[in-house]
Formats: C-alpha cells, sequence, structure tokens
C-alpha cells in the first residue's frame, strides 16, 4: 500500500514538474518573440557626435595617360623603300629622314616636264614679241600663256611629289617598332611605325558635373599609376566646354612632366584632384550610409530610439564621406548595426 502512495506521489510531482517547464518555455517563447520584434529589445550600437571640420575637398579619379603628340608614319605616295634611316626603339629629332622611296620614275617625269617648261616659256616670248607687233590677237597671246603657267605648275607638282619620297619626322620623340625593310613596296595605307613624344605626358579624366565649376585651368593634381606608390604632379591646361549628356562628366585635361621616362602611354592613372577647401563641414564614416531607393539614409539616436534621417552627400574617400544636408551638429550618429535598426527601435548609443 505504501509502494502505491509512493508511486503516486512521484507521478503526480513528475507531472506538475512538467508543467512548469511547459509554463516557462512558453513565456521564454513569447520574450523571444517580442524580442524580434524589437519593440522590447535595447539594441547597443555604436556611434558619433556629429561636428563641423575643416575638410580638405579632394576628388578621386580614374584617368588615362596618353603622349603629348603621336602619330603613325605612313608615306604618302606608293612605291619600293630604297633605304631606312632610323633604329627602331630609338629617339629621332623634328626633320630627321626616317626613310625614302625610290624616285627615279618622279624625276624621269621632272626632267621631261623642264623640257615642255622651256618650250613653252619661248613661245609665250615670241607670243609676246608679235603682240607688240599686232601680228596675232591677245587671245592667242594668252594661250601661249597659259601653256607656260600649266608648264611651271606640272613641274611644281612633280617636285611635291619627289619631296613625299623622303619621310621626315614631325617632332622630336621615340620612334616604335617598323613593319617595313628595304625592298618592300610600300602605299600609304601601309604603317611603317608610331612616332611617339613622351617627354610631356598628358592625363585625361572625367569629373561629375557637380564639380563643374570647382575647377579651373592651371589648377595643380596628383596622380599614381599601378605597381607604384610614386606620386607625380601634373598641371590642368585644357576642359571640355560642354558636359557629356550620356554621362553627365566634363572632360578634363592635364599635363605631366616625363623626363625620366618612367611614365608609359596607355596606361591608367589614379587622380586626386583637390577641389574648394570646405569649412565648417560635416564628414561621417562611410558605413554609416545606407543607401535606399531615392538617396541615402543614415540613422541617429533620438531619445533612445533609431531615427532616419535622409541625406545629401557628396565626395567619398575609403573611409568616410561628405555630408551636404540632412545632419546637423550635434546629432548621435549610429555607425554600427544600420542595417539591422527601424524607424523607433530602442537603441542604447557607445559614443567613441
Amino acid at each position: 500500500m505504501k509502494l502505491k502512495h509512493i508511486i503516486y506521489t512521484i507521478l503526480i510531482i513528475g507531472f506538475g514538474a512538467f508543467i512548469g517547464y511547459r509554463i516557462i518555455s512558453n513565456k521564454n517563447k513569447n520574450d523571444d518573440s517580442k524580442d524580434k520584434g524589437g519593440k522590447n529589445k535595447t539594441m547597443t550600437v555604436s556611434g558619433i557626435v556629429v561636428k563641423t571640420q575643416t575638410f580638405d575637398n579632394n576628388l578621386s579619379l580614374s584617368g588615362s595617360i596618353e603622349a603629348n603628340e603621336q602619330v603613325d608614319i605612313r608615306s604618302e605616295i606608293s612605291g619600293i623603300v630604297e633605304g631606312i634611316y632610323f633604329k627602331e626603339g630609338s629617339n629621332v629629332s623634328k626633320g630627321q629622314l626616317l626613310f625614302k622611296v625610290n624616285d627615279l620614275e618622279l624625276r624621269a617625269q621632272l626632267a621631261q616636264a623642264k623640257t615642255k617648261q622651256g618650250l613653252a616659256s619661248e613661245n609665250e616670248r615670241r607670243a609676246k614679241l608679235l603682240l607688240e607687233k599686232e601680228a596675232i590677237s591677245q587671245e592667242e597671246y594668252d594661250v601661249a600663256r597659259a601653256d607656260f603657267k600649266l608648264a611651271q605648275a606640272q613641274i611644281q607638282l612633280i617636285q611635291a611629289q619627289i619631296a613625299k619620297t623622303s619621310v621626315k619626322a614631325p617632332f622630336s620623340g621615340k620612334i616604335g617598332l617598323r613593319s617595313i625593310s628595304p625592298g618592300t613596296y610600300i602605299t600609304p595605307n601601309l604603317l611603317v611605325a608610331k612616332l611617339i613624344n613622351i617627354s610631356k605626358l598628358k592625363i585625361t579624366f572625367s569629373i561629375p558635373e557637380k564639380y563643374a565649376n570647382q575647377v579651373r585651368p592651371n589648377s595643380n593634381l596628383s596622380f599614381t599609376v599601378a605597381g607604384s606608390t610614386e606620386k607625380y604632379s601634373a598641371k590642368i591646361y585644357a576642359i571640355e566646354p560642354e558636359v557629356q549628356i550620356e554621362t553627365r562628366t566634363l572632360q578634363v585635361r592635364a599635363i605631366a612632366e616625363n623626363k625620366d621616362g618612367k611614365l608609359l602611354p596607355g596606361t591608367f592613372a589614379n587622380v586626386e584632384l583637390p577641389l574648394d577647401i570646405i569649412k565648417d563641414a560635416i564628414v561621417i564614416p562611410s558605413e554609416a550610409i545606407i543607401p535606399v531607393q531615392n538617396g541615402k539614409k543614415v540613422l541617429i539616436s533620438n531619445k533612445g530610439k533609431a531615427k532616419e534621417i535622409m541625406v545629401e552627400t557628396a565626395t567619398r574617400t575609403d573611409a568616410s564621406i561628405l555630408v551636404l544636408s540632412g545632419l546637423k551638429t550635434g546629432d548621435t550618429l549610429i555607425t554600427t548595426g544600420v542595417m539591422s535598426l527601424k524607424e523607433d527601435d530602442a537603441v542604447k548609443v557607445k559614443v567613441k
């Protein structure tokens, strides 16, 4: 009988414990669900108090490096190459003879034209004497004079063709690899080599249209190239007079010295363009910005709750971003956990 009572007692205690466990478990679940709803849970985040500072407004841009002068060397006439007078990859001077096309046929045509000119000159002289004696009409004299002028023009034309057989460097620079050899039949379509002046280099880049009024000729900038940490300087010398409609950007060109030849045309340049220095600027960490469909927003702490603020931004660096409007001095800006917070969520901010 006692054993039976013991068993009943154990069962009652066990049943009571089970009910108690279920009650506590359900309560915990309810608490968790409330926490997930974000209404009763206070989230601890980091933040900063917004304040103003002087901001050196530098614009980071990508540009391309181009030769100061560059030209494709070609022959203006067709013919056999009889001589090449430059070494591949060497420096050449302005006016230096690069190669010569055979001109024997043209010189024969020149001799023939000079003979015709001599005859035309004599005919014109005789016609003038006869005109003075009124032995011929003015019209007959004009024909003889026209033949003489035509013979002169023919000589000038052939001489110009002969001059084209000697191809000279239009400016000083470095000449590239040649694609011809002595004896090659050359035509105007055949590229002989490239001539590049790299003592100075052009850096071409584009800036957003909102910065157009802050860029002026003779402004200095700095740039780096891939594979090197060395900083180079350049000076803006030309600005496109219109904004490109497709990209809403303004094209700018600067020039840099390259006397040691370290920089090569065709490479990319990472340009740092100084703009106007902004006093009383608001600069915040980049991670505080939340991109949204109609712009950008941040979260601030207002009476212990998160509040969304739409902001307008400008220059951005790797770590910070310039805010033009939306924030004011003294706002407590939330810098961590911004993607998991919503409007009116309870927050506790640890100010750095």
